[in-house]
């Protein structure tokens, strides 16, 4: 018996079309990920702030960095197309899954992260902000991604772009880069590398599927040294936790509330460094999640509220 597709069928089927594509291209940009950059990128712009806050500055440095956030994450995927499709849980992203050309996701990349960048400059009183968008971009784009296969330091050059959304958000506010920029960069710098290992330990054996030479991949089974790198950089993360105070961004309270997250943070990366498997590996991340909002939260409680109260 044969089927026949009535009109309502077609409109109906025609309807779904565009939210699909809407929602690929969405995927594309990694939006959680940009939204936890966008939160540093805000927490910058407030402690570099004067008393008078713009808050119409603060939102033009949101709005373009997160443009030029998310036209990184759609010129990653692009750039990764062939190597998503040789990985379990990458291979259905629309690039691989052939959901959307290739050529409309680069064209939409390059929009978005030159157009973030000129919205930087034309909305902001100095260009500091936007020449570190661009520099982000670049090295997250063009260094970080295509060594993700070449060496198992990728891990390391890639936090450098990672940790550049505070200083963007700082510099939009001062026009330079200054010491609390510094402090800044330097926590999330030393934040992602255990945030990332723990990562690259539960999906390993995909990486491994698509040529990546993460830490944990190239490591032997048990995993030595990634344990010892998770627990080596949550030590180094105790100390530059304490480097707002240091750099006078932050008061006492800071001290109080941050350091004790920095230190459960290390008991749980010595737990997984004993033990590494994927529930100690799930703590860590986790972990490092709790860490960093904790973080950014306190910052704000203590370095900027005060300000305003």
């Amino acid at each position: 018996m044969a089927i026949v597709e009535t009109p309502a069928a077609r409109d109906a089927e025609t309807a779904v079309i565009p939210s699909v594509r809407l929602a690929d291209y969405l995927e594309l940009t990694k939006p959680r990920i940009a939204a936890m950059a966008l939160l540093t990128v805000a927490v910058g712009y407030l402690l570099g702030s004067p008393v008078e806050l713009r808050l119409d500055f603060l939102v033009h440095a949101i709005l373009g960095a997160g443009f030029v956030a998310a036209g990184g994450s759609v010129l990653n995927h692009w750039w990764e197309r062939r190597v998503d499709g040789l990985m379990l849980r990458t291979a259905n992203r629309p690039l691989p899954a052939g959901r959307l050309p290739a050529a409309e996701a680069f064209a939409l990349g390059i929009s978005l992260a030159v157009g973030g960048v000129a919205y930087l400059a034309f909305t902001l009183p100095n260009p500091a902000a936007a020449i570190t968008a661009a520099i982000t971009c670049l090295l997250y784009v063009a260094v970080y991604t295509p060594l993700k296969r070449i060496t198992r330091w990728n891990t390391v050059i890639g936090a450098i772009p990672g940790a550049l959304p505070p200083v963007i958000g700082w510099a939009a506010a001062t026009g330079g880069i200054g010491w609390g920029a510094l402090a800044l960069f330097a926590i999330l710098f030393v934040w992602q590398l255990p945030h990332f290992y723990s990562i690259a330990w539960l999906h390993r054996e995909d990486y491994a599927r698509g040529g990546m030479r993460m830490l944990p991949v190239v490591d032997s089974r048990d995993g030595p040294w990634t344990g010892r790198a998770t627990v080596a950089s949550c030590l180094v993360l105790l100390l530059v936790t304490a480097a707002p105070y240091v750099a006078g961004l932050v008061g006492g309270l800071y001290l109080v509330a941050s350091l004790p997250l920095a230190i459960w943070f290390l008991i749980r990366a010595i737990d997984f460094a004993q033990s590494p498997n994927l529930l100690t590996a799930r703590k860590v991340l986790r972990g490092s999640l709790i860490y960093l909002t904790g973080v950014m939260v306190v910052l704000v409680i203590d370095g900027v509220l005060p300000r305003y109260l």
